[in-house]
């Protein structure tokens, strides 16, 4: 592994003091580490564009980026908190089960324990021609997507466009059906930013997956409470039942008028370059019974969808799960 300057940052000001004097290098800051140092940096992830790290800056000592507050409104969780510090925290577990329910599904006990909300939600993707040293492909600055002619069954169906990663936070897609909001904090200054607008696809910058800047870190992450009555559901189908990411998974949060839809989200992981919102899902249901049309809508997924050559398959999965994570939110 290459050698790397690590500073542990007491303050959120403190860090960006630390991002500001060090704009000259290489410099990220530091959840828990498990991919960041683990992944990318033990297994020289780099590219044009993306050196590996001169300095890193570790979030997890400021204090404040590892509490959970909760009030009347909303439930703030610090992008340092652990994910086994969202698991065991009962005012997310009875407000925001969906969350709890997605932090479980992440890797193993060991890893969530070290492991952070926020490195989660901004994980570098686990594509292993992006993670593999002798690829040179459209992310790490190279002019091909291997996956195109090479082993794509894992790949994304809907929004790939040069490069076809899917999002690999479990976390994220639980977050955006909760619509909730990052908070950002950079040398330019404080930023909140919906989760509807904080992912990056490769159609709008194939090099990066978010919205942050080289000087700029996710401090919180805040989520309204939701509408009484609110009913969630979440699915995840993974390769092996242990350990792995989504091939495909489904979060929903939605409120019913009597027994037909009236508002809410329906959010897919393992799809799509970003968590993606299945808003064609949403409206094919919306004001309309959804026992009895939740087969129609879920198959609405399928005009979205553009599948490459050898995961077809996760189309299918996608309609289904969809329709059963509905199904079971309803309790039947």
């Amino acid at each position: 592994m290459r050698g790397f300057d690590l500073y542990d940052a007491t303050t959120i000001t403190e860090a960006v003091d630390l991002l500001r004097n060090n704009s000259t290098k290489a410099v990220k800051v530091l959840g828990g580490g498990t991919d960041l140092v683990g992944g990318v940096m033990k297994d020289w992830v780099a590219g044009k564009g993306m050196p590996l790290p001169e300095v890193l800056i570790d979030l997890t000592t400021i204090k404040d980026m590892t509490a959970i507050k909760i009030d009347s409104g909303s439930v703030t969780i610090g992008a340092a908190a652990t994910l086994t510090d969202v698991i065991e925290n009962k005012d997310v577990a009875e407000r925001f089960p969906i969350l709890v329910q997605a932090a479980t599904s992440v890797a193993s006990p060991l890893i969530r324990n070290f492991g952070t909300l926020g490195g989660n939600i901004n994980q570098r993707p686990r594509c292993w021609f992006f993670r593999g040293e002798n690829f040179s492909c459209y992310k790490k600055g190279g002019d091909f997507c291997y996956a195109v002619t090479g082993d794509n069954r894992y790949h994304a169906i809907i929004g790939g466009e040069l490069c076809y990663i899917v999002h690999p936070s479990d976390t994220a897609t639980a977050l955006l059906a909760l619509n909730a909001k990052a908070k950002i904090a950079g040398v330019g200054g404080n930023r909140d930013v919906a989760f509807d607008s904080y992912f990056v696809g490769p159609r709008e910058d194939v090099l990066r997956e978010t919205v942050l800047k080289k000087d700029e870190f996710m401090t919180h992450v805040e989520i309204p409470n939701p509408a009484s009555g609110t009913k969630f559901g979440w699915t995840k189908l993974k390769d092996r039942q242990v350990y792995d990411f989504a091939i495909v998974s489904v979060a929903t949060a939605f409120t019913l008028d009597g027994s037909n839809w009236k508002d809410g989200r329906i959010t897919l992981g393992g799809v799509s370059p970003v968590p993606y919102r299945a808003k064609v899902v949403e409206d094919a249901l919306k004001g309309k019974d959804v026992k009895a049309t939740i087969k129609q809508a879920a198959a609405q997924i399928r005009t979205v969808t553009r599948p490459m050559s050898l995961n077809g398959y996760k189309v299918d999965l996608a309609a289904s799960l969809i329709e059963r994570t509905i199904l079971e939110a309803l309790g039947g």
